[in-house]
């Protein structure tokens, strides 16, 4: 009796079969789909978290230059072409501002005494030639001027 119950498992090992092509390829085509639907969403949302550096550091000097505004009866417009960046981190040093070594972005402060702008420009957040950029301005509003987020 247990040669036969052998036997019959044998039968049904050797008797069972794989996956077709079909099978195998209706798979691939849905990873396929989940994957080109899910890349692009990670992509913005990676974007996105690398705004937060400008959103952040535009914040900060709007609300230094509100300050130097109240000592000074002017905001602090630095000289023309003066640009702050990873690699001159203390050209807003004046205002008190340092630029971290790993920003993204390009800062730019423009006005007059009794107004200001600055504008943050990053130029390659991603693998796209988009660029993104933010402003703010004496009022404190903060602007997307060209959100690479949404760029594409």
């Amino acid at each position: 009796m247990k040669k036969l119950n052998t036997i019959n498992k044998r039968r049904k090992f050797l008797n069972q079969q794989g996956f077709s092509l079909v099978e195998l390829l209706i798979v691939l085509v849905i990873l396929g789909i989940i994957a080109g639907l899910a890349i692009p969403r990670y992509m913005s949302s990676t974007v996105k978290a690398k705004q937060v550096e400008a959103k952040e550091l535009l914040n900060q000097i709007y609300l230094l230059e509100r300050s130097y505004f109240q000592n000074n009866d002017k905001y602090w417009i630095p000289p023309s072409g003066l640009v702050a960046h990873k690699d001159a981190p203390f050209a807003f040093d004046t205002l008190g501002v340092e630029i971290m070594k790993s920003a993204r972005y390009t800062y730019v402060i423009t006005g007059d005494i009794d107004n200001f702008k600055c504008t943050a420009t990053a130029e390659r957040l991603d693998d796209d030639p988009a660029i993104d950029q933010w402003s703010i301005d004496a009022t404190g509003e903060l602007k997307v001027i060209m959100d690479d987020a949404i760029a594409r």
